[in-house]
């Protein structure tokens, strides 16, 4: 007797300042070329509820209008959006788990990185973070401007990156 075929995750993709949340076994939630952004994963293992957030900038509150229209690119609108979208689905804040990576500098070195957006948006992140009671469990974050390619998989909240072709585990 032969084994049986292993299951194939359905893919949904989370674009640059884009979120999204599910509880369906099947589902990896994933997201591509992250450097000086960050992507977000928040885990709910009771209930699995997995959600990705891929943020582009620290706040939005130099531009009011762009925050209110896209609040997934920033982080301090992000965030909340990313935890509410979970809650909707049985999420608790007290279970989830969170982990993170990118965050990368822009240029070869961190002196090179004038703006250092990936840097400020880890500072936005973790102090949005701890002011809300939450930890970050594991982070891949920093260094010099590498791609990153991030994934959860719903039904077992196991974080994957594949950096330089490499993958492992967060």
């Amino acid at each position: 007797m032969s084994a049986p075929a292993p299951v194939r995750l359905i893919d949904r993709v989370v674009g640059v300042a884009d979120v999204r949340v599910s509880n369906v076994p099947g589902e990896r939630l994933i997201t591509y070329a992250l450097g000086s952004c960050l992507g977000i994963v928040v885990y709910d293992p009771v209930v699995n509820v997995a959600g990705l957030l891929h943020v582009m900038l620290p706040t939005g509150t130099i531009d009011a209008a762009k925050m209110q229209a896209k609040p997934a690119m920033f982080v301090d609108s992000g965030v909340p959006m990313l935890f509410k979208e979970c809650y909707k689905l049985g999420a608790k804040k007290e279970r989830m788990q969170c982990k993170v990576a990118g965050g990368a500098h822009a240029g070869a070195s961190e002196e090179d990185d004038r703006f250092q957006i990936g840097k400020r948006n880890m500072i936005a992140l973790r102090k949005l973070l701890w002011k809300n009671g939450v930890l970050v469990h594991a982070h891949d974050t920093g260094g010099v401007q590498t791609s990153r390619t991030m994934w959860v998989e719903v039904a077992t909240g196991e974080v994957t990156l594949k950096i330089n072709g490499a993958e492992r585990s967060l």
